[in-house]
């Protein structure tokens, strides 16, 4: 070609959850049989859709309503119905004319960092959610700008780091959480996001929130709705319906904007997003009408503590069998579902190796492992050895090794027995 096609940034979109997939392929072409625990699908996972919903959705599919376009910042009346949710917070009011469906809070994500200036950066964590950090060091075309989850203190964030980081980098206009956090399961306390908002609030930021897991919390844990702490602070918040009710396959999210008017900037910035969802025209109308009436419905909100109940006994068997490991700095969770259990530093080196039965699968995996981050060569001997498939933390723009796993097992003794077998894998692969 007469020019380079691509932005600079094009290298950031890394989406390794997906990605070693791929590389699991490989391995069940070769006869392994493969154990996804690397992505957060709970349908796929087998988490049961009741009846009373399949029935909404199924009344909604005879209307003919649905099978049109609705606005284009979404369906009126489900945007009625989200305001008044929020609303009933006590916290920041909104109207429904501050909310944008989007075809899912990836479609979200890309929208809100898309239309940033290059040199407008958005400080996010780290471990990162692969989704969030590739679009930020896309869009500015360099590395992400992270501020550190501390594994050492309950995975929260570092705010000393976080506070410097801001003060010194101009570039900085945004701050990034995500509560409940993937990878962590970690669950913001309300003092830490009060924190967070003061922090914007005296350098002139916004705070970008995303919230797809905010009903997903147990072991005591609740997490506090940004718009619940912002006060007059501008925000965005990210929501839907793909893992809380849970219907991925749907692709309905949404973005809240909070105090839009109270900066000629930020108000741009949702102008411009608003704009760009209008040149599609509008989200997918179905997914949006059946809101209401399920998250309404006199049986959800069993349905939801009965999941969560579900997820804690996950985390728990998780917990328990590899926290007294030697060599690994394992939490327990609180929110959403996954855990990312790390390694301790100087554990890992570059010689260690599993016994892998299968021929094929062993001469695979050998020709992976040479120049790739430790917690990869060691992801990759566990799925050619095992069968178990996770994702490695250093892909989630961290300088940590570890991985991350799901807690999405329905069956209570094929979970036991999954993390026995993991657990006698990190054993041998770390006395190798």
């Amino acid at each position: 070609m007469r020019r380079n096609l691509l932005h600079a940034g094009a290298t950031e979109l890394v989406y390794e959850i997906r990605e070693i997939v791929k590389k699991a392929h490989l391995f069940q072409n070769a006869g392994v049989e493969i154990f996804w625990e690397n992505i957060g699908d709970p349908v796929q996972k087998g988490t049961p859709i009741p009846d009373w919903m399949k029935n909404i959705v199924a009344g909604l599919a005879q209307d003919s309503r649905s099978y049109g376009y609705c606005p284009t910042k979404g369906v009126l009346e489900t945007r009625k119905f989200l305001a008044a949710r929020t609303n009933a917070l006590g916290g920041v009011q909104v109207t429904p004319e501050d909310f944008l469906f989007c075809n899912g809070v990836g479609d979200a994500i890309s929208k809100v960092y898309q239309y940033l200036d290059p040199g407008s950066r958005v400080i996010g964590p780290s471990p990162a959610y692969s989704t969030h950090s590739s679009a930020e060091g896309g869009h500015a075309g360099q590395t992400p700008i992270t501020y550190r989850l501390d594994p050492e203190n309950h995975w929260y964030p570092d705010m000393a780091e976080l506070r410097s980081k801001v003060k010194y980098n101009p570039g900085i206009v945004g701050i990034l959480i995500i509560n409940p956090d993937n990878p962590t399961g970690m669950v913001y306390p309300e003092s830490v996001l009060r924190e967070i908002v003061a922090l914007a609030r005296e350098f002139g930021l916004f705070i970008i929130a995303d919230e797809i897991y905010t009903h997903i919390t147990y072991n005591g844990a609740k997490a506090v709705p940004l718009a619940q702490v912002i006060g007059d602070v501008c925000g965005i918040a990210m929501k839907g319906i793909s893992k809380e009710l849970p219907w991925p396959g749907s692709r309905c999210g949404w973005l809240e904007f909070y105090n839009t008017g109270r900066d000629a900037e930020f108000a741009r910035l949702v102008k411009t997003i608003e704009d760009a969802k209008m040149l599609e025209v509008c989200s997918t109308t179905l997914p949006q009408m059946a809101i209401p009436p399920i998250m309404s419905h006199p049986e959800f909100p069993a349905h939801r503590e009965a999941l969560n109940q579900a997820i804690a006994r996950r985390g728990d068997v998780v917990y328990d069998t590899l926290k007294d490991v030697k060599g690994l700095i394992v939490n327990k969770t609180y929110g959403a579902f996954y855990n990312t259990i790390l390694f301790k530093s100087g554990v890992l080196k570059p010689t260690q190796t599993l016994k892998v039965p299968n021929d094929g699968a062993r001469k695979l995996v050998e020709t992976m492992v040479d120049n790739v981050p430790l917690d990869k060569r060691f992801v990759y001997y566990v799925l050619a050895a095992t069968g178990i498939c996770v994702v490695p933390i250093s892909s989630f723009c961290s300088d940590l090794l570890g991985f991350r796993v799901t807690l999405l097992e329905e069956d209570p003794e094929r979970m036991r027995w999954l993390y026995q077998r993991l657990k006698a894998a990190i054993e041998e692969y770390l006395g190798s």
